[in-house]
């Protein structure tokens, strides 16, 4: 599997970095962040999207995220102007199609795939960005209905009268993706759908070891699984990674904040945990 799939799979599923150091974490993906210059908080670890049977919101999650004034999460995906933005990062320029970087064969492959799991062919979808086209196909290849921890907890932001903020915006998220060319993601695209089984089994595995809260397999996982590619990995962790420690310092400092963002954020050398300890805070595992 190309590395660009990985990392697509990793953006929806949100899970670990390739950098090699080793580590030795507690089994949990909940932790507390404490400091002298800022409220009691807690972060996270999601999985953007699991299956519905393997959805499990831990008591002791809860109970960080009442103990919690602010939610703040990768993306404000409640704020009103959020689907416009996120429609606007999400389609080619005006005037532009996916089928202009595909030959006729590579096209009716495609079409053909979302005509059987979709329902619809590549009409729908030739106007869409391939990294948001790639994210239809892994969702269409995934047996079962899908679970969302983010869906969640906004849903309880919204019943208990809590402000959500997010820590960037569609924009940075999506210029991740853009750094690469097209042509190059959709070689990638049509290599997954020619080898759906190694995706599929890539989800299943991964969703088993986040169930299981052991950092250290997750991580040693994906370690072994990606192949190459440290300069998109680093863009589409480290440096996200870095940009967040002030904006985690900002919102805590004013409130005891709940912070969700995916898993993949917490290991590896340029992680959210290992990166606040540097920065003076205490981060702490919370286990059951």
């Amino acid at each position: 599997m190309n590395s660009f799939v990985k990392i697509i799979i990793t953006a929806v599923l949100s899970f670990f970095p390739l950098t090699i150091i080793a580590q030795d974490n507690d089994k949990t993906n909940l932790w507390k962040i404490e400091g002298d210059e800022i409220k009691t908080s807690y972060l996270f670890g999601t999985m953007h999207l699991i299956p519905e049977k393997d959805f499990n919101l831990k008591d002791k999650v809860k109970t960080a995220f009442d103990s919690s004034e602010l939610v703040v999460l990768e993306l404000d995906m409640s704020h009103p102007e959020f689907m416009k933005d996120m429609m606007a990062q999400a389609y080619l320029e005006q005037g532009t199609e996916l089928k202009s970087f595909m030959d006729d064969s590579e096209y009716e492959l495609l079409d053909n795939f979302l005509k059987e799991k979709m329902g619809i062919g590549m009409q729908m979808y030739n106007t869409m960005k391939p990294f948001m086209l790639m994210s239809v196909v892994l969702m269409a290849s995934v047996d079962g209905p899908l679970a969302s921890f983010e869906m969640t907890l906004m849903q309880m932001a919204k019943e208990s009268g809590k402000q959500i903020k997010g820590l960037e915006t569609i924009a940075t998220q999506v210029g991740v993706f853009d750094a690469t060319p097209y042509d190059r993601q959709l070689d990638d695209l049509l290599d997954m759908i020619k080898n759906l089984d190694d995706s599929t089994e890539l989800f299943n595995t991964m969703a088993q070891l986040y169930i299981s809260e052991d950092i250290d397999s997750l991580y040693d996982y994906m370690d072994d699984y990606m192949n190459g590619d440290l300069e998109m990995m680093a863009r589409f962790l480290d440096e996200r990674n870095n940009n967040w420690i002030p904006e985690i310092s900002k919102f805590s400092k004013e409130f005891s904040t709940f912070y969700g963002v995916g898993a993949a954020h917490l290991a590896g050398g340029q992680d959210v945990i290992n990166l606040l300890r540097k920065a003076g805070y205490t981060v702490t595992p919370v286990m059951d």
